[in-house]
């Protein structure tokens, strides 16, 4: 609600946001960019906007590995697997996911680092990892191919120069096997879902859509798994230092686009998929103005996850009814707010005293200050005569309540007790008595 107000603040304050040198304004007419009304600006003021930190460069998963030396040294002497202790796996991952980050941050691998975001998640197996975007300082972002290839490798090292980097190339970073080799879970009607095996590049290129095709000679290096010798046809991007420092698998990625936000964050919040439908009149196409909506832009790659608003109605239910329910509805914590606002007494209270003073009105949505001042609450009646006729006794089998003799004089302040002191005994019995007369014909 708060977003999609502020996105209605900067789509209504639009001929503010037209500020600009003089300079880049004749750069964009040169461009051919002439119509500048025309333009719908999403400013970098707006946080969680494309301009705000700029498009995350790399995409990062790193995977536990069973394997490492801190978890078999917890779990064989006790003659345990790794999965067999679950919170063992996790701390142990957390330890090195915290050096990961910050050697990332410190030793900036990548170069100076402005932010990063991760959400970690268990495969079915029950081995945890972590999806990691790093947004980059513009000066260390990649520009050309040659950037990429700084950081990103997808070739198998020579074993005879770099033999525990080979290792671990075995290990760790490669895919499968599939296809021909292995009917793995990636085959999805005869192909691999991952499009593995790649094919031999000689230069890394980016293509139209803004995904890499990263270098991929034919270098003659292979490794070995399952019985099978693999080439770099089915290497995944890795970045060697962090590969050999950590030992386990670690992708690593070069990103440039909204949509790889949008896949990190529903692994956060997962929910129902979505569609944006727009109806328009397209009119004749040669003389319609093209609008570059920014604001639109940001809602088309908006993720609706699970803490979506969510209507329930009836079969037979008026839909105008409902929107207009769903509208106006607030749930309590909402009209708790809205009630400090208009009775100032609520502000002494906190949110557990709240309900001892206040009710709440489901059918309008409201707290209102209760009639009667305080209330206890619910209090459940136990008829004392029932229990005492089941042991066969009555009240008269009891002795009276004794009177108090002496009382402190602070609890004269309490009206109970004040009334209950100075009650007149020889009134209560004539009343009595009267009561009686008349109840009892003669």
């Amino acid at each position: 609600m708060v977003k999609s107000e502020r996105l209605k603040f900067f789509r209504c304050k639009q001929p503010k946001l037209r500020v600009d040198k003089n300079k880049c304004l004749h750069e964009s007419l040169i461009n051919g960019d002439v119509d500048a009304t025309k333009r719908i600006i999403l400013p970098s003021t707006f946080i969680g906007g494309p301009r705000y930190a700029g498009y995350p460069s790399y995409f990062i998963t790193m995977t536990c590995n069973p394997e490492w030396d801190e978890i078999k040294r917890e779990v064989t002497p006790i003659g345990l697997k790794a999965e067999d202790r679950p919170d063992i796996l996790c701390r142990v991952f957390k330890i090195k996911l915290d050096g990961l980050i910050v050697d990332l941050k410190e030793e900036k691998i990548f170069g100076k680092l402005l932010g990063y975001v991760y959400p970690v998640e268990f495969q079915k197996r029950g081995l945890p990892h972590a999806y990691i975007l790093l947004f980059m300082s513009n000066d260390f972002k990649p520009q050309i191919p040659d950037d990429i290839d700084k950081h990103i490798t997808a070739e198998i090292s020579d074993e005879n120069e770099r033999p525990n980097l080979h290792g671990a190339f075995q290990n760790y970073i490669v895919h499968g096997p599939c296809g021909l080799y292995n009917n793995s879970p990636c085959m999805k009607n005869g192909s691999c879902s991952k499009f593995y095996p790649k094919e031999f590049r000689q230069q890394t290129l980016i293509d139209e859509a803004g995904f890499p095709k990263y270098r991929r000679t034919d270098n003659g290096q292979t490794v070995k798994k399952r019985e099978c010798v693999l080439d770099n046809k089915f290497i995944v991007p890795d970045n060697p230092k962090l590969l050999l420092k950590f030992g386990c698998h670690i992708n690593v990625e070069y990103t440039y686009q909204t949509s790889s936000i949008k896949y990190l964050f529903k692994y956060v919040h997962k929910g129902n998929d979505c569609i944006t439908a727009t109806l328009y009149n397209a009119g004749d196409t040669s003389e319609a103005t093209q609008v570059v909506d920014k604001i639109r832009n940001y809602y088309d790659c908006r993720n609706i996850s699970a803490y979506e608003q969510l209507v329930v109605y009836g079969e037979t239910s008026n839909m105008n009814d409902i929107v207009e329910r769903a509208i106006s509805h607030k749930s309590m914590f909402l009209g708790w707010m809205a009630a400090n606002m208009s009775y100032p007494y609520a502000r002494s209270l906190t949110y557990a005293e709240f309900s001892t003073k206040f009710v709440w009105k489901d059918d309008s949505s409201k707290w209102f200050s209760r009639k009667k001042g305080f209330t206890i609450g619910r209090l459940t009646h136990v008829p004392a005569d029932k229990t005492l006729h089941s042991y066969g006794k009555t009240l008269k089998d009891y002795p009276p309540m004794p009177l108090a003799t002496e009382v402190d004089s602070s609890l004269l302040t309490e009206r109970v007790i004040r009334e209950e002191l100075n009650f007149n005994r020889d009134d209560l019995k004539k009343n009595v008595s009267d009561m009686l007369a008349i109840a009892i014909p003669e």
